[in-house]
């Protein structure tokens, strides 16, 4: 599922300033980024919800100053400033104000993205931007709102999905701050997290959401086991990440045999009983997997015990589906960010089509056929 938007860009950052400085056109040009739109009314209520965020920040250097403030918060705020150091001089990422800055939104979710499909169908309802390009999800900062807009669609013969989103970037228009969202999660995942924003803020591809987050969550992974290794962590367990590969394995199987079943000429009486069937495999199918693999205890029993439909599919492998072959990139790069970064931006600057044989060329690649020098210009498969 997801847990963060992550817009930004290479070509539209712009630095870091107070925001008096600013008018409402870029504000109104970011919540053109968050989602999409047809009345200014929707924008009104993106402006003020990034105007809310933007003006409850205050610097994470004074609050750990400051004895007033909770010490289990200056702790975690503590944490985050010492990872937000470690991202702009271990891993070459943007030096700037994002995450320097806490604020505090009296909330548990910063946005709500609701993703949108046909009833017989995988396809989402895209939204596109000038700046973003394309995205597959609407962002709302108001809950109820968001509900109000799922429940419209599901009256209109649509599938939804509403999923609560804890952070994200906004492109270098603002200094993100870091969010009482996010602390709720372990140390490990908050660190995990800044990374994975900068990564966002290092690098953007409009229209391509697979590249985009693949290679924010490479730089979050290989982040945070530079980060262990600096600190004299222990690393990983592997049992959790391995349950979570498993997971989604599971969920895009039943999302491809979906696919072909929405593809068949059946009626659609008959597909709508084939969709039905699908979901109580899926659920059939991970409770083995949870009895076989995992000793009985399920991480994604709330997930899967919820009501399941086409949208709720979207966001599988989206995170996942390049990171092997950015890792092979960081092979050849040879441990350096700067060049890995420069060789990311070479991918992100081919059309579509070639970016993808690209990716895919890398993935092929064995280790002895990995050159150090080589830059992904031009791919040609063997």
């Amino acid at each position: 599922m997801p847990r963060r938007l992550g817009y930004s860009t290479f070509r539209w950052r712009r630095p870091a300033s107070n925001f008096t400085r600013w008018r409402w056109v870029p504000l109104l040009a970011l919540c053109l980024t968050l989602s999409a739109c047809s009345t200014l009314d929707y924008y009104g209520h993106l402006a003020q919800g990034q105007w809310q965020v933007l003006r409850a920040r205050q610097p994470i250097a004074a609050l750990l100053q400051d004895p007033a403030v909770d010490a289990g918060l200056r702790q975690r705020l503590a944490l985050a400033l010492e990872a937000r150091r470690f991202a702009s001089a271990e891993l070459a990422l943007a030096d700037n104000r994002s995450y320097r800055l806490y604020a505090d939104i009296q909330r548990p979710y910063v946005v709500w993205n609701l993703f949108v499909t046909p009833e017989l169908s995988l396809s989402p309802e895209l939204h596109c931007f000038p700046i973003a390009g394309c995205v597959a999800y609407r962002g709302f900062y108001s809950q109820s709102r968001a509900r109000g807009a799922a429940a419209v669609r599901q009256l209109q013969g649509f599938d939804t999905y509403l999923g609560g989103i804890e952070a994200y970037s906004t492109l270098g228009w603002f200094d993100d701050p870091i969010l009482n969202t996010m602390l709720r999660w372990s140390d490990e995942r908050l660190v995990a997290v800044i990374f994975h924003e900068l990564a966002h803020q290092q690098l953007y591809v409009a229209n391509d959401t697979a590249f985009n987050e693949s290679f924010a969550t490479f730089v979050e992974r290989e982040g945070l086991r530079q980060w262990r290794a600096a600190r004299g962590l222990a690393p990983a367990d592997p049992q959790g990440e391995r349950q979570r590969e498993q997971f989604i394995a599971l969920v895009l199987a039943s999302r491809e045999r979906l696919a072909q079943l929405y593809a068949s000429g059946l009626p659609e009486q008959q597909k709508r009983a084939g969709k039905q069937a699908e979901f109580a495999r899926l659920r059939a199918e991970y409770r083995a997997l949870r009895e076989r693999e995992w000793g009985g205890v399920g991480r994604y029993d709330g997930w899967m015990n919820a009501p399941l439909n086409n949208a709720k599919l979207l966001p599988f492998g989206l995170y996942d589906r390049w990171v092997e072959a950015f890792a092979r990139l960081f092979e050849q790069a040879e441990g350096d960010w700067s060049d890995f970064y420069r060789r990311v931006a070479i991918l992100g600057k081919l059309a579509e089509v070639e970016r993808e044989q690209a990716l895919h060329c890398l993935l092929q690649q064995s280790p002895a056929a990995r050159e150090p020098n080589s830059l992904p210009t031009k791919v040609y498969c063997n």
